[in-house]
Formats: C-alpha cells, sequence, structure tokens
C-alpha cells in the first residue's frame, strides 16, 4: 500500500411415479449427467446415513450398490453415535432418519447442523410422513425422501443435487459476507481519504496532490493515512502516517488518528505535544501491543520559505526545487507506540523550501517491494 501527498504551488490541471427430490431441476442430458458425476472430483464423498433400522439401513446400502456410483457409506444407529463420527470426519452429506432412539422430529436435524453447518441433509421419511419431510426442508434440509419409494438412480441423484445445492448456497453466502466486508472497506478508505481543510480565503494559497494506491491486486485494506488542514493563522498543516498490518482493525485506527490528528491540530497542539497526544490515542485504540504507527508531520507558516518536520519512525520525504529533488531524512523518534511516553520527544527540524518549490510525503509501499 503506497500513499503519497504533495504539496506545492498552485499550478493548471494539466457489475405415483418414483420419489423424485423436492424443488428437482430440469432433466439432465446425457452429457450432464456426466458432468454431474464429475461433482466428485474423482474423489468418493463420504455419506453417513443415520437410521436404527437395520432393514432399512440394509435398503440404503443396496441402493448405493445398485447405482453403480462411487460412494464412501457410513453409517450411526443413533444421533449421538453419527455427532461423534461427524465431529471425527465432516461427511458431505447426511442421509437422516427423523426417528431415532435420542431425536425425534427436526431435533435430529438441528443437532446435526449446529455440529455441521456445511454438510448437506437428506431427510428420510415414511410413506404418511411427507409433510415432516417439506417441515426439514424448510427448517435447513436441502431435499426429503419417502423411504417406500426409493430408486436407485433417483436415490443418488438427491443426493448429488443435495451437495450441489449445499455447495451453492454455501457459495452465496461467501459471497455476500465479501460485499459486506467491501462495504466496510469502502466506507473506511472514505475515512482514510479525507477532503483536505482549506481556508476559503487563504493568507498562504498552496496546491495539494494526493494518491493512494494499493501495492498490489487484492491487497487487504491497509493503514496509509494523510491530511491536510490550514488553520486560522495561514498555516499550512500536512501529515502522513501508516499503522502496521494490514486489514480492517488497522485500517480503522488508521482513520482514528487521521482525525486525531486534524482535532488536535485545529486545536492549536504542536511540536512534541501534537505526537504525544497521538501516541495515547494509539495506545488506548489499538487492538493489540505490537501494533504501531510511523508518520511524518510538517507545518507551513504562511509566507515562509521553510516547513517545520516531526518524524515518528517514518521515511524522509522529498523537497523539489530548481536544483533538482532531494530526499530529506530529518531527525526524528521512534514510530508511535514502539516505547510508549518516550522520553527525549520527537524533535522539530526546520527544511528550506523555496517559494516555487514543492514537499512530497510518502508511505514505505512507496519504495518497498
Amino acid at each position: 500500500m503506497a500513499s503519497t501527498l504533495g504539496l506545492g504551488p498552485p499550478h493548471p490541471a494539466a457489475g405415483t411415479p418414483p420419489q423424485q427430490a423436492v424443488n428437482p431441476p430440469r432433466p439432465a442430458s446425457s452429457v450432464e449427467a456426466e458432468d454431474s458425476l464429475a461433482l466428485w472430483d474423482g474423489v468418493p464423498p463420504y455419506v453417513l446415513l443415520i437410521e436404527d433400522d437395520e432393514g432399512d439401513a440394509v435398503l440404503v446400502e443396496e441402493l448405493v450398490e445398485d447405482s453403480g456410483i462411487d460412494v464412501r457409506l457410513g453409517r450411526a444407529s443413533s444421533l449421538a453415535e453419527a455427532l461423534r463420527l461427524m465431529r471425527a470426519e465432516a461427511p458431505e452429506c447426511v442421509l437422516l432418519d427423523l426417528h431415532l432412539p435420542d431425536a425425534q422430529g427436526l431435533e435430529g436435524l438441528t443437532k446435526v447442523l449446529a455440529v455441521s453447518a456445511e454438510v448437506a441433509v437428506v431427510v428420510l421419511t415414511g410413506l404418511s410422513e411427507e409433510r415432516a419431510g417439506l417441515t426439514a426442508v424448510a427448517a435447513g434440509a436441502q431435499d426429503y425422501l419417502i423411504k417406500g419409494r426409493l430408486e436407485p438412480d433417483v436415490f443418488m441423484r438427491a443426493i448429488r443435487y443435495a451437495i450441489q445445492r449445499k455447495r451453492t448456497e454455501l457459495a452465496a453466502v461467501a459471497l455476500e459476507a465479501g460485499r459486506l466486508r467491501a462495504e466496510e472497506n469502502a466506507r473506511l478508505e472514505r475515512g482514510l481519504l479525507p477532503t483536505p481543510l482549506l481556508l476559503d480565503a487563504p493568507v498562504d494559497t498552496v496546491s495539494v496532490c494526493a494518491r493512494y494506491h494499493p501495492g498490489r491486486a487484492q491487497t487487504l485494506l491497509g493503514g496509509d493515512f494523510y491530511d491536510v488542514v490550514q488553520t486560522p493563522d495561514g498555516a499550512t498543516h500536512a501529515v502522513v502516517g501508516d499503522v502496521s498490518g494490514h486489514g480492517p482493525s488497522e485500517a480503522a485506527l488508521g482513520v482514528c488518528l487521521r482525525v486525531a490528528w486534524r482535532s488536535f491540530v485545529m486545536a492549536g497542539a504542536r511540536g512534541a505535544e501534537l505526537l504525544g497526544l497521538l501516541e495515547r490515542i494509539l495506545l488506548a485504540e489499538r487492538s493489540g501491543p505490537e501494533i504501531f504507527a510511523t508518520l511524518v508531520s510538517l507545518t507551513r507558516p504562511p509566507g515562509a520559505d521553510a516547513v517545520s518536520v516531526q518524524r515518528a519512525g517514518h521515511p524522509g520525504f522529498l523537497v523539489r526545487s530548481p536544483a533538482g529533488v532531494e530526499l530529506c531524512t530529518v531527525p526524528g523518534g521512534p514510530a508511535l507506540g514502539i516505547i510508549p511516553g518516550w522520553g527525549p520527544g520527537w524533535p522539530v527540524t526546520d527544511v528550506p523550501v523555496e517559494a516555487d518549490g514543492a514537499v512530497m510525503l510518502f508511505t514505505d509501499g512507496l519504495i518497498e517491494g
């Protein structure tokens, strides 16, 4: 992540038949049928049957064998045994009888989903319990089958479609979570990228140019921040900082420090007092003792031919003059939060800047790989 902030003089602006599965998809062609088998990715899925009736369990085993599809079938005769097996190895699909010795009705479904919210569940019901199957689907199951109407092809199709529905559901949930994170990150970015607070009739006119650019594609939100304000006395103040780490927590801390810097400057804090106050804010708001922030802050009184600079563990800055561009690294102190209550403070250094010159502040993302 790189941020740059340039200050200089104004310039011109240069996206009853056999049982069918609940909500069955359209009939598949032979090619689509082969594609559905590719759902396994060459690895037989682990299907856990939870059934206490030996006859029904044998029926399911025969259906799997007659289907000719490679499935790794496990069996539990009680819910307690099933939950223990699921904790040891999560199945891709659970075939759940609604009447078990230790669970009746939706109780079993609720406990199965509590152990693994990512498992597809197909409920097995009796001939007179179709309504119970529909209720189970409404409660989180992917499908239901009636035991007396099972055929091998329908049975295995129901398992395949249940797994696919569950994967689609999980993908949709992940997509929505990503969208919400993106919206939150956008709000944080707006806090990191402020509008400079300049006087309507400034005593000293300056031009501000800023850029905030991720260091690489798909980078995490970082904690780089900057700000520019002009106080009523006509002085121009600027800061560029960087919170260690990447992510929403660091970005939120960057927003906090930027707003605090603006508030303290407008309230008249200067020099060592300003950075000391910022460090107190960082110590109170950071998520752990390993978090720190670097920054460089400068002030230019109106009409002055120099800027007063403070540096806390941050890289230097560039100064442009008729002679060229020079990297200035003034004396400074440690990053905020590295040595809380740093005794010597952060010295203020005056750096000459000619009337037609410019200053560029930046974060380490501009100079590091």
